[in-house]
């Protein structure tokens, strides 16, 4: 059965974010959490295959982005905010558990999640991001994964990266998606609605502020081990992200499942959508 995308606002944790919802109301909860620089769109070939099985779909735009709210200071994205978000759209919900899909940005909150509130989750799936434990450690000892992530230092700056990303009609934006994906990921349409999505006021600012919030906190908010069943997707020709990371995650994970694809790079629920939504499906089959 096909369901239409629905367009709710849901107060959060003293915010207002923007939901896309999708699928039966008397279905499972799952919820899913784009990363950076993305928005609820970022999961279009995911929300009707999930909503399709029979789950009740959540795809917000997370704080700072698109149409959600955006606070102006750099604190109020500290993690800790986030994961808060995402117990609220819970609560808002009616969901005592739910299943949580993240990916970039998106899956450090449902590491973070999974961690802290495993009691909220029945099972949690996260793509091309690791566990922020070993994210902390690769970036310290190698050169390779810092001079990926040379843009999460820029961003440290004052006013500038966000002034910058304005030019050319948001070509350094546009860049980092074309530029870091198999040819043809991203057309036009797509890219227009990214460029809708940053345009919006405030917008940028405050996407960035995740990267200030993290390097201003550094390793004092850490996400433990992980008794919830995981599913880890990984493509690895990843251009920010080293795919070693992948297998050392699991390290940290009670249960935890590891899936590469040889072909894909970070995008990977845009370039193997069929296969990313089996890998979900299986995942989440015995969620109450």
């Amino acid at each position: 059965m096909q369901y239409s995308l629905e367009d709710h606002y849901v107060e959060t944790n003293g915010v207002r974010l923007h939901v896309v919802q999708c699928g039966p109301l008397d279905g499972p909860l799952i919820v899913l959490l784009h990363g950076f620089p993305e928005f609820w769109y970022g999961w279009h070939r995911q929300i009707p295959a999930l909503a399709a099985a029979g789950y009740r779909v959540w795809a917000p735009d997370q704080r700072g982005y698109n149409l959600s709210a955006k606070p102006r200071r750099v604190a109020a994205y500290a993690v800790e905010e986030l994961v808060a978000d995402v117990l609220g759209l819970l609560d808002a919900a009616g969901a005592e558990r739910a299943g949580v899909v993240g990916h970039d940005w998106g899956g450090i909150v449902a590491w973070h999640l999974a961690a802290r509130h495993p009691e909220r989750l029945a099972r949690v799936a996260i793509l091309n991001v690791p566990h922020p434990a070993v994210f902390a450690r690769t970036l310290r000892r190698s050169g390779r994964q810092r001079l990926r992530s040379w843009y999460a230092f820029f961003f440290q700056l004052p006013w500038l990266p966000e002034q910058l990303a304005r030019l050319h009609y948001w070509w350094a934006g546009r860049r980092s998606l074309t530029g870091t994906s198999r040819r043809g990921t991203f057309g036009p349409d797509d890219l227009r609605r990214y460029r809708l999505a940053w345009s919006q006021p405030g917008a940028m600012r405050s996407m960035i502020h995740w990267y200030r919030a993290a390097a201003r906190r550094g390793s004092s908010v850490q996400a433990g081990r992980v008794a919830v069943p995981l599913q880890l997707i990984w493509g690895r020709r990843d251009a920010f992200l080293e795919a070693e990371m992948a297998a050392e995650s699991l390290q940290y994970c009670a249960q935890g499942r590891l899936t590469y694809f040889d072909q894909a790079t970070h995008w990977v629920q845009h370039e193997e959508a069929d296969r990313v939504n089996e890998l979900l499906l299986a995942h989440f089959a015995t969620h109450p």
